[in-house]
C-alpha cells in the first residue's frame, strides 16, 4: 500500500500521464510477472502502461540489455568487436571505435552479476522494495522532480546522458546512487515509438522520502510561490 500511494500521489502533484515504474534487482521468486521473451526498453514501455515484466538473462531478448542489467559480459575478445561493428557500423550510435571504448570506459561501472532477475513494474504494483523509480515524463515534470530532488541539499545530481536507454535509465542510478535524466538512445526511442517528448527520470529509491517530504514545502510541488512585491512586474 505505501508504494500505491507514493504512485498516486505522484501522478496527482506532477499530472504524470505514465505510470512511475519500480525497478528492482533480485535472486528472489517473483510471482504475478510476466515471463516472457521480451527487451527491457519494450519492458520500460509496457509498464508504464500498467504491465509488469520479470526479466533474466533466459528471456532477455537484447544482447545490449542482458550487458547492461548485469546479466551477461563480454567473454571474449570476438564478442567485444561484433558490438564495436554493431554500434559503429550497424545502429551508427557512434563515429568509431575509439568513441566507443571512450563510451565503455569513461561510464559507471555496470551491474555485472549483480542480480539473476530485474522486476520492472508500474509503483503502484510494486510487492518488493525498487531499487529506482523511473519517470517516463515530459520536460516540465522532469524539472519539477529534480527540483523537489534537490530541494533539502541543493547538490546537483552527477548525471551521465549518453549511452543505452537500459544503462542511463536503469543500471547508472543503482551504482551510484545518483539520479539520472536520460534522454535514451536512439535506438530504442525509435523502436519503441516512445513520444518524442518523452524524457527518463530515474531517482534511487532511498532519495524517495526527501522527495516527498519537499512536495509540501516546495513550489515545484504543492506549495504556493509567494513573490515579493518588488519582484514582480508589470
Amino acid at each position: 500500500m505505501k508504494f500505491k500511494k507514493q504512485s498516486e500521489l505522484f501522478k496527482r502533484v506532477l499530472g504524470l500521464k505514465n505510470e512511475p515504474l519500480a525497478i528492482s534487482f533480485t535472486n528472489e521468486e517473483i510471482s504475478g510477472a510476466k515471463y516472457e521473451k521480451t527487451s527491457i526498453c519494450r519492458a520500460l514501455k509496457l509498464s508504464a502502461q500498467g504491465e509488469c515484466f520479470l526479466i533474466d538473462e533466459n528471456v532477455s531478448t537484447c544482447p545490449g540489455g542482458s550487458r547492461f542489467c548485469g546479466f551477461t559480459d563480454f567473454t571474449s575478445l570476438e564478442q567485444k568487436r561484433r558490438l564495436q561493428w554493431f554500434l559503429t557500423r550497424g545502429e551508427k550510435l557512434t563515429g568509431s571505435i575509439v568513441s566507443f571504448e571512450r563510451m565503455q570506459k569513461l561510464s559507471a561501472p555496470l551491474p555485472t552479476g549483480l542480480a539473476d532477475k530485474v522486476l520492472i513494474c508500474p509503483l503502484t504494483k510494486a510487492e518488493i522494495r525498487p531499487d529506482i523509480v523511473l519517470f517516463l515524463c515530459n520536460p516540465e515534470q522532469a524539472c519539477r522532480i529534480i527540483t523537489l530532488d534537490t530541494y533539502w541539499d541543493g547538490i546537483s545530481p552527477k548525471q551521465e546522458i549518453i549511452g543505452s536507454l537500459c544503462h542511463t535509465a536503469i543500471s547508472y542510478s543503482v551504482m551510484t546512487g545518483c539520479t539520472n535524466l536520460s534522454m535514451g538512445d536512439w535506438t530504442a526511442r525509435r523502436n519503441q515509438q516512445f513520444e518524442p517528448d518523452t524524457l527518463f527520470l530515474s531517482v534511487p529509491y532511498e532519495r524517495i522520502g526527501n522527495l516527498i517530504a519537499a512536495i509540501p514545502k516546495c513550489s515545484a510541488g504543492d506549495a504556493d510561490a509567494v513573490i515579493p512585491e518588488e519582484f514582480q512586474q508589470d
